[in-house]
């Protein structure tokens, strides 16, 4: 009775002891309700990948999701690209990166396959999955590391592939379809970086098609949203044949009756929560409101050569019904440890909100 009444008094101080320096008492995530289902959405790995003490952590991240997608009922993960910080890098230089790109694009596949046969996933490509360091050119190692047979929840879901710039298929332009718990029949279509006009002809194409015109389309693509919440007009890559947010929305996603929601990475800024995230919603040409998000973690932890983004990600909780989303954006590497878990959850009012769905 006496040890017991010990660690009773002990539990008890700790917590006050919490409270008194401003500390909320940690709570695990979980549903807001039991009828609820969720959606992950992890940002740019490249920072986690390119140093060898960094890719422990993007490992942890999705063994979290992993050991959590029950409880959670994720139904599918969304990763906005960025996957490695060189595509073709054989000799990096130490300062920007210690791993040459094929540990790079092992270490990122290898933490996906956490997620296989668990949970469905879809990673986009980002500037940095293309050229030699940043998108010099459209060549891409991606297939190679994610294949179609990768994950087969993820091949189940496949229905629409599109070709790179030789017309070769390929995963970087795809569409996936899935019921959610309530029966909404919905599309995750993902594009490559500064999808090529040909793509989004492709993608208005596909998405006009009668079998899918009912559908709930979530669209995930690398570089649309800058830390201001306007769609990026213009960036200063050599690609010639190019769209960025603007012209995205203007040619594909207000034109489509069914695109209802937009996700993408790859804005930053040292040590900055601002300058990685942004959120906005406008009406399409149908008058439906379209929700455009950008997350991103990279250059948190450290800035561009830190630990990568201090694990962060989000959850988002479509609750019943499905016309509302409850965002959060928790930490599985604060959370393991009881002497950090008070950093666990960004609650600010940019970093856990809700919109709705009409």
């Amino acid at each position: 009775m006496r040890t017991k009444l010990f660690f009773a008094i002990a539990l008890l101080t700790g917590l006050v002891h919490a409270e008194l320096n401003g500390q909320q008492a940690y709570q695990a995530p979980s549903l807001e309700t039991a009828d609820s289902w969720s959606m992950v959405l992890l940002p740019d790995p490249q920072t986690y990948v390119k140093f060898a003490r960094n890719q422990p952590i993007f490992d942890l991240m999705t063994a979290w999701v992993a050991d959590n997608a029950k409880k959670l009922n994720v139904r599918m993960v969304l990763c906005t690209g960025d996957l490695v910080e060189q595509n073709e890098m054989p000799n990096p230089d130490g300062i920007n990166g210690d791993q040459p790109s094929k540990l790079q694009w092992e270490a990122a596949a290898r933490a996906f396959t956490r997620l296989d046969g668990k949970v469905p996933y879809v990673a986009a490509t980002g500037n940095h999955d293309f050229g030699y360091k940043s998108a010099e050119n459209r060549l891409t190692h991606y297939d190679r590391y994610f294949p179609s047979d990768k994950n087969f929840l993820s091949l189940e879901m496949l229905r629409e592939v599109g070709t790179d710039e030789k017309g070769v298929p390929t995963l970087t332009n795809a569409v996936y379809e899935m019921n959610s718990p309530k029966g909404t029949r919905m599309l995750f279509m993902v594009l490559e970086f500064a999808p090529r006009d040909a793509v989004l002809e492709w993608a208005g194409r596909v998405l006009s098609q009668e079998k899918y015109r009912d559908h709930f389309v979530i669209l995930l693509t690398h570089s649309y949203l800058n830390s201001k919440s306007e769609t990026i007009e213009k960036e200063g890559y050599p690609l010639t044949d190019r769209n960025y947010g603007r012209a995205v929305w203007e040619k594909l996603v207000k034109p489509s009756r069914n695109i209802r929601m937009v996700f993408s990475g790859h804005i930053g800024a040292p040590d900055d929560v601002l300058g990685h995230i942004g959120f906005r919603s406008d009406k399409n040409a149908a008058g439906k409101t379209v929700n455009q998000m950008v997350f991103n973690a990279q250059a948190l932890g450290g800035g561009w050569h830190g630990n990568g983004g201090d694990g962060w990600l989000r959850i988002l909780e479509f609750l019943p019904g499905e016309r509302k989303v409850r965002v959060k954006t928790f930490s599985p590497l604060f959370a393991i440890s009881p002497a950090t878990r008070h950093l666990a959850w960004r609650t600010e009012p940019y970093d856990a909100f809700e919109f709705t769905i009409d």
